[in-house]
């Protein structure tokens, strides 16, 4: 189905967004320079890549349990493996820059909220082979599908937690101390999303940061997306259009940044 909320947002994306010459913040200008625009490639990502065009090839039927906003492109409970990876998987170039973040900012642990396949899971684990990495994921057979294939990498480091995530979030923040890094990518609506962003609130410190998927998909995304970005404790936020970035560094200046990805 052709989103046009998307596409008009994309075109007010490009429009505005700056490379890293336009940056007058020491720390968003090395962001960009050294992580955001580091297209060379790396050995980690091999591995992950040759599982990306494996699941392509799944002919394997899934019932999926969609407890979010669904797909714009295919909402049917019965889909194929290779479906799956083909809609829902991020892009290539997508998952190695969110490799590069969680390499760049070393965090301890990291939760993701939507596992999928398990595709961006396993370069996060690829990239913090040290740490702790809990992903969440709503469908009980796509969570399997993706604990088969961190076993065929032999990543080791990765916990899953299935379930709603209204019900398992909560509970898994309240086990935390705090949080250094958090992918939200599940629930693509305005009211799920701001909940999930005030329950990381209590948890965060100024390393922390959030990085939320799909920023423009839909009205109430965008909505969603401009509330976080005004929230008191958020000092630097970073428009990839795809992603946003949001930093809670104390003792620098309020800014919002649209950076051309």
């Amino acid at each position: 189905m052709f989103n046009i909320a998307l596409t008009t947002n994309y075109i007010k994306h490009i429009l505005s967004a700056k490379t890293r010459h336009g940056t007058h913040s020491p720390f968003v200008y090395n962001l960009v320079d050294k992580v955001i625009y580091d297209f060379k490639d790396k050995p980690e990502y091999h591995a992950v890549e040759k599982l990306r065009e494996s699941l392509l090839q799944d002919e394997r039927s899934i019932t999926v349990t969609d407890l979010g906003a669904g797909s714009h492109v295919n909402n049917q409970g019965k889909k194929k493996v290779k479906s799956i990876a083909k809609n829902a998987l991020k892009p290539k170039k997508l998952a190695q820059l969110l490799y590069r973040l969680a390499k760049e900012f070393q965090p301890k642990s990291l939760i993701e909220l939507g596992t999928c396949l398990g595709v961006t899971t396993a370069y996060f684990s690829k990239a913090l082979s040290h740490a702790k990495i809990v992903t969440m994921e709503g469908c009980p057979q796509t969570a399997s599908v993706a604990q088969e294939n961190w076993d065929k990498l032999s990543l080791k480091n990765i916990e899953i937690s299935v379930g709603n995530f209204d019900n398992t979030l909560p509970e898994l923040i309240d086990q935390q101390d705090q949080l250094d890094f958090v992918f939200i990518d599940g629930n693509h609506r305005k009211e799920a999303t701001l909940n999930y962003f005030n329950l990381c609130l209590p948890k965060l410190h100024e390393d922390s940061v959030i990085i939320f998927d799909d920023i423009y998909w839909s009205k109430g995304m965008a909505e969603a997306w401009e509330n976080i970005k005004a929230h008191p404790d958020v000092t630097v936020t970073v428009d990839l259009f795809w992603i946003g970035l949001v930093f809670f560094r104390s003792g620098q200046a309020k800014q919002d940044f649209t950076i051309r990805f």
